[in-house]
């Protein structure tokens, strides 16, 4: 961290490129001063008021809520906002800010996300709920919500599907992201649709593509694990029909006390 001999400056690369009139991308840097609490979205901030107006990157809540900020920090991909920037300075002073990688570049750190749309609603990420519907309230056990609770909060920001190698090789592989939401409404006991989505997803581009190499683990900014989601619907896919049963003999009963142990 230095300029003219000071420690209170951090060289920020950001990569450059506008596909409209640049041939090919170029890293461009600027001199941030490190403030306390700085984050690599708030140095993003700052060169943008104050250096380059029209360095252009998505951020939105600020509070890792709502994904827009993931990009490619350091060669890893996270989100800006939860980034300390302290904790990114090499030894050479320099932070390097990339956009996302294996999605095309409309300018900057701004990556065209249409294809990652395309397949999250490819799973049909919505529930179908069952004819029986109770009056009240459906009734899930602890252990079923506890079940679903780490696809819940996935908060789509990318991270885990531009890290995923097969996504480079192959995008109508649907991608970790749309699976996990896949996982979710599979293992939910209100959903009234688990064999037709298994038996989307147990195709070529589906389940059985997944390479698990974990890089979507280590991708996600909230310790979610895609690859364990993927595996269990691999299983399920191959028990399909039995699944199926289960699930409407489940639902006979999702308006009873559950008991709790």
């Amino acid at each position: 961290m230095s300029q003219n001999g000071s420690n209170n400056f951090v060289t920020v690369r950001i990569q450059r490129y506008n596909p409209e009139v640049d041939k090919k991308p170029r890293l461009q840097e600027y001199q941030v001063k490190l403030k306390a609490g700085m984050t690599v979205l708030d140095a993003l901030h700052e060169i943008k008021t104050h250096h380059d107006g029209s360095v252009t990157f998505r951020r939105s809540c600020r509070h890792g809520i709502c994904g827009s900020c993931a990009m490619n920090i350091n060669g890893r991909n996270t989100l800006a906002c939860e980034t300390p920037l302290k904790d990114e300075v090499d030894s050479r002073g320099r932070v390097t800010i990339r956009p996302l990688p294996y999605l095309p570049v409309i300018k900057d750190l701004v990556v065209d996300r249409t294809t990652f749309w395309e397949q999250y609603l490819r799973v049909k990420p919505w529930l179908v709920p069952p004819d029986n519907i109770p009056e009240k309230e459906f009734r899930m056990s602890p252990e079923e919500v506890e079940a679903l609770h780490s696809a819940e909060t996935c908060i789509m920001c990318g991270a885990c599907y531009s890290s995923c190698t097969v996504i480079g090789l192959n995008k109508r592989y649907i991608g970790p992201h749309a699976l996990l939401k896949a996982f979710l409404r599979v293992l939910d006991p209100r959903d009234a649709a688990p064999g037709e989505r298994l038996a989307d997803i147990a195709g070529a581009d589906g389940v059985y593509r997944c390479h698990t190499v974990f890089n979507c683990i280590d991708a996600c900014p909230k310790g979610l694990n895609p690859t364990q989601a993927i595996e269990t619907l691999r299983k399920l896919a191959q028990k399909r029909q039995k699944f199926e049963a289960a699930r409407r003999e489940r639902q006979q009963h999702l308006s009873e006390p559950i008991s709790v142990k």
